[in-house]
């Protein structure tokens, strides 16, 4: 998952669609049975899920999501290639097989990914999935007009960099194998260990041709998952799904689909959802929701509540907030002037700005705390959790600043908590006492995603975060320290503009790994090399709060998103 605009998307995907509109190293749900609540927590088939949330789920198409292991949502309509494992916490982070048989077999130095599908799988209308149909929906993600979705095949498949879709060039793309009607094998431009995690992607959805409606496709997109869409309104403000009679549980591990029928609400204020699901009247006794957290007003109150406090699930998804520096713009192109803020930060009123330690976490690495990531812990301004403001000062002197300076920070008026006035009030304060004087720069959300993603007009100091595509330290290092990622013309995320070949190199030595084990040990080694260059200071990482109704069963919480994963609730 990326900047929060498109993790919004993705997580909810969250989606990341999400992106929860958003979302979490997850554990169970707290002060509860992690399968549910009630007196009966045996989860039964049957019911209706209703699903209250604040942003709709837009552009219901398989090439035009951006989703995190395949979305919330999304998920119940698109089976792919592969998908997250459907379990509590860190077991939750791993890639398990859905349309295939296994994770994907590479050549010898993984720039060749073969996948063999299940025997049986059928469409919402009983006709057969086949190889032919997931290579179809692939290359009708490329169609410009279906744009959106995760950019990693473009940039993967060979000969893919200029395709634009099979309404343009009807001859396909030759990096995408179908020797027969079960057998897909992509041919990539360099080695990728971790092809099988965006085999997640909605993109690798199969699509049949003859069904293919080109933009109005997301009215009704053909279901290849337990549930087909019976109802969608005003793009996603009103999703009604009910089940796919053809999909076989056989065929699917997963996907649990105990509810007959699932009614998706959107548009709704965050505030009346959680009212709505802290009642828990009528049908929304068995709602949940995918995209809205407890604030921390609201959490204080379902604190003092035991009934409530027990309908809470908690996660953390693979997300950190940070504050960016711009080694091009002075005074921060000095390490010492970068070090010195570092020393500065004072990360326990920054916790508090973004709601108090239930919702948030100190940092001090760039990687989420989370073993899928490769966390290794490490703190290279080691300054406690309220800063070390002599040590700053000592370091502002060695930079030619004995008497101090001062620094402009650019930031979201957006009430966000992560890169709103509430955060950037904290910093602005903490500098302070090092002898810094900080004066905010505050923009509304469009102008300020503008500015801080163009390098001809990135700020020297700005508040950001990221978060991941998937659970691995590579979409989450790589997009902000590639220096082949720095993108001159277009949205940026290298905020520091760093360009070290070792680095580069590292990335690529690491991308050739398909033990997956090993390669988050690497990409925990290099989060703490490029740490000591002071490019980035982290923040916090966000903890997800969400209610759920009182007759909502077997809660299922995953590293992998950090929300609840409805695939596996129960209502009735």
């Amino acid at each position: 998952m990326r900047q929060p605009s498109v993790i919004a998307r993705r997580v909810a995907a969250a989606s990341v669609s999400l992106v929860v509109a958003a979302g979490a190293a997850a554990c169970g749900p707290e002060d509860s049975d992690a399968k549910g609540s009630g007196g009966d927590s045996t989860p039964h088939k049957g019911g209706t899920l209703t699903v209250l949330n604040a942003q709709p789920q837009s552009d219901f198409d398989p090439a035009r999501l951006y989703t995190s292991g395949g979305g919330n949502v999304p998920s119940l309509v698109f089976r792919t290639l592969t998908t997250r494992n459907r379990e509590n916490g860190a077991a939750g982070a791993k890639v398990v097989p859905d349309l295939a048989t296994d994770t994907g077999r590479p050549n010898k130095d993984a720039t060749v990914w073969t996948y063999t599908l299940k025997k049986g799988l059928k469409y919402e209308d009983g006709t057969p999935i086949t190889s032919a149909d997931i290579k179809y929906g692939i290359e009708r993600s490329f169609a410009p007009e279906l744009s959106g979705g995760a950019p990693y095949l473009r940039d993967w498949l060979v000969g893919a960099a200029d395709y634009q879709g099979p309404y343009k060039d009807k001859k396909g793309l030759s990096a995408i194998e179908t020797p027969d009607a079960r057998t897909i094998v992509f041919h990539l431009n360099k080695p990728e260990g971790e092809f099988p995690y965006l085999a997640t992607q909605t993109q690798f959805t199969p699509v049949p041709k003859s069904k293919d409606t080109g933009t109005t496709y997301e009215s009704h997109p053909v279901s290849s998952g337990p549930y087909k869409v019976v109802k969608n309104e005003n793009d996603g403000e009103h999703l009604v799904l009910e089940r796919n009679t053809h999909w076989s549980a056989a065929t699917d591990e997963e996907r649990k689909a105990y509810p007959d029928r699932i009614d998706v609400r959107s548009g709704l204020d965050s505030s009346v959802i959680n009212q709505r699901l802290s009642a828990s009247q009528g049908a929304d006794a068995a709602a949940v929701t995918t995209d809205t957290n407890l604030g921390p007003a609201e959490l204080a109150k379902v604190t003092g509540d035991k009934e409530l406090a027990a309908r809470v699930g908690t996660g953390r998804f693979g997300y950190t907030n940070y504050l960016a520096f711009n080694p091009k713009v002075k005074p921060f192109d000095n390490p010492k002037v970068r070090q010195a803020v570092a020393y500065a930060i004072d990360r326990s009123s920054v916790v508090n700005a973004a709601g108090g330690s239930a919702l948030a976490e100190p940092a001090t690495t760039f990687l989420p705390d989370q073993k899928s990531f490769g966390y290794t812990p490490y703190d290279p301004f080691p300054a406690g959790r309220s800063g070390n403001p002599a040590k700053a000062r000592e370091l502002l002197k060695q930079a030619g600043y004995a008497n101090g300076l001062t620094l402009t920070l650019t930031h979201s008026n957006s009430k966000d908590f992560e890169t709103s006035p509430e955060i950037a009030t904290a910093v602005q304060d903490a500098l302070k006492k090092a002898g810094i004087t900080v004066k905010l720069q505050g923009l509304e959300e469009n102008d300020y995603r503008d500015k801080i993603h163009s390098v001809k007009t990135e700020p020297g100091l700005f508040l950001a975060h990221w978060g991941a595509d998937w659970p691995s330290g590579g979409p989450f290092l790589a997009p902000i320290f590639d220096g082949r990622q720095i993108v001159k013309d277009g949205a940026n995320f290298n905020t520091g503009q760093l360009n070290d070949k070792s680095v580069n190199d590292e990335i690529d030595a690491i991308n050739k790994l398909t033990d997956l084990d090993a390669a988050a040990q690497r990409w925990g080694a290099l989060d703490k090399k490029i740490g000591e260059d002071a490019l980035v200071v982290p923040l916090f990482h966000p903890v997800y709060k969400r209610l759920y109704g009182k007759d909502v069963k077997n809660i299922v919480i995953s590293d992998w998103t950090g929300v609840l994963d409805i695939s596996q609730v129960a209502v009735k």
